[in-house]
């Protein structure tokens, strides 16, 4: 088992111990230096500078915890206390407490804080080499490691400003330190064509430190940015596949009470049109043909929530592909909708010949995607609005715009508005499953789905749809 473990990108606690073994290896090397070897060192600046290390970290120890105790109590007031976002009939916030203290957690104060305190090794480091034979000691080495530790748990622009300062301190030390006896190595006569207070020695040595570490920073932070994209990617297809698992149960559900609903609702219409044949030459209250009628058109609803259901569900034959037009499509999409009356149509003028538009595609499950899209449009109006469709053809690409008269979308949930499980839709009203459905449908055809919000002025939403090849 390592002594420190693998440093998570951006980890506040790997730098606490990365210093704290540095510390202890520095006390231990001033010790040595000072009981086994005849070297004279200002052994007490040096301790001075140690503790000031120690000092420092400890500091660092101690926001650590306090941050990570805050972090554990936030946690415990958002589990006794789940928040319910506010009515919307798009996606809006809900509560989502470990995403929020995750984004808190690694906010830019720790990265800022981890970032003075290199900066403070490296000038404490300096100042250890300078009382130490400057570039002669051995010890010079180690600006490469706080370099390459800079890399890793840095961003790339901090990285490069450490190096800066790295390179800037190292020509300080061949430019002027105090000599040790037995370690720093007199200088020759400097020739007139090199800097005045440099030998050619001096500048070869700051020629191998600038290129090393300069090569150092670069590998390492491309390294590092890599790994943090793998690490990010790792993530997103975990929660992808976590939210796909819970997927697949509700649509077995579906699936399996379309297909146990199937036959109740057949016998219920059958049994419906004997009783209404039946009754044709028998006197009777109005009312009766009223009811009738109303049973009859419920039932046609019934069924075709059913093969939405078994569309939702994946079922082969609710998304066979087919032959169509875009006015057949809209025109199917438009059957489900519960308030018709206010969907209005807008036709561009730049091109009136869109409904004869062919096109080949799953026509029931496209029809849903957009029948779900004017759906959430409807419920973020108010019930006096109504809800515009433009449709345009451009180029190879058929265009839908869905525009509501709602109160929009703030950033937060317009980032959010499409993912599985995400609404703020009263309880009941929904499961925040519509627009997942909706843009899987679209992106496996190729096309794009995108949302364009302003709070307080309305939600457009931008359906593109390849159109097939001559």
């Amino acid at each position: 088992m390592p002594l420190i473990a693998p440093a998570p990108l951006g980890s506040s606690t790997w730098l606490l111990q990365l210093r704290t073994f540095a510390i202890v290896g520095q006390l231990i090397t001033i010790l040595f230096a000072r009981l086994l070897t005849p070297t004279s060192l200002p052994i007490g600046a040096l301790l001075v500078l140690v503790i000031f290390t120690a000092i420092t970290n400890g500091a660092y120890g101690w926001w650590l915890s306090r941050a990570e105790r805050n972090r554990e109590e936030s946690v415990g007031e958002s589990a006794m206390d789940p928040a319910a976002g506010p009515s919307s009939g798009w996606a809006s916030p809900i509560a989502d407490s470990e995403a929020r203290l995750l984004s808190e957690f690694k906010s830019e104060m720790p990265l800022r804080l981890a970032f003075v305190l290199m900066a403070m090794d490296l000038i404490t480091l300096t100042a250890m080499l300078y009382l130490t034979g400057g570039a002669d000691n051995p010890f010079s080495l180690f600006y490469f490691v706080n370099i390459a530790i800079a890399g890793v748990i840095l961003t790339a622009p901090l990285t490069w400003t450490l190096t800066a300062l790295a390179m800037l301190g190292y020509v300080a030390l061949l430019i002027d330190s105090r000599p040790v006896a037995g370690l720093t190595i007199q200088p020759a006569e400097t020739p007139d064509w090199l800097i005045a207070t440099l030998d050619l020695r001096d500048c070869g040595l700051l020629f191998a430190f600038v290129t090393c570490a300069t090569v150092l920073a670069y590998f390492v932070t491309r390294i590092s940015r890599q790994l943090r994209l793998r690490e990010q990617d790792l993530r997103r297809s975990q929660s992808e596949r976590a939210d796909a698992m819970r997927l697949e149960g509700l649509t077995t559900l579906a699936a399996g009470a379309a297909h146990e609903l199937a036959s109740p609702l057949s016998a219920i219409d059958v049994a419906c049109r004997e009783l209404t044949r039946h009754l044709e030459d028998i006197p009777k209250p109005k009312s009766v043909d009223e009811d009738l009628s109303l049973i009859d058109g419920q039932l046609l609803m019934c069924r075709q929530i059913l093969s939405r259901m078994r569309a939702a569900s994946g079922d082969t034959a609710a998304q066979r592909w087919n032959r169509t037009t875009l006015g057949d499509l809209i025109d199917t999409a438009l059957e489900g909708i519960r308030d018709p009356h206010r969907v209005e149509i807008i036709e561009s003028d730049d091109d009136a010949s869109w409904e004869d538009q062919p096109m080949w595609l799953p026509e029931e499950a496209v029809a849903q995607a957009i029948r779900n899209l004017i759906h959430n449009g409807l419920d973020a109006s108010d019930p006096s609005e109504s809800v515009a469709v433009e449709l345009l053809v451009d180029g190879d690409e058929a265009r839908m715009q869905v525009r509501d008269q709602g109160q929009g979308m703030s950033d937060e949930v317009l980032d959010r508005a499409g993912d599985p499980f995400f609404t703020t839709k009263e309880p009941g009203r929904g499961i925040g499953l519509g627009l997942f459905l909706t843009r899987n449908v679209i992106t496996r055809l190729g096309g794009t789905l995108k949302f364009d919000s302003t709070p307080g002025m309305g939600t457009v939403a931008t359906v593109r749809l390849p159109l097939p090849k001559e």
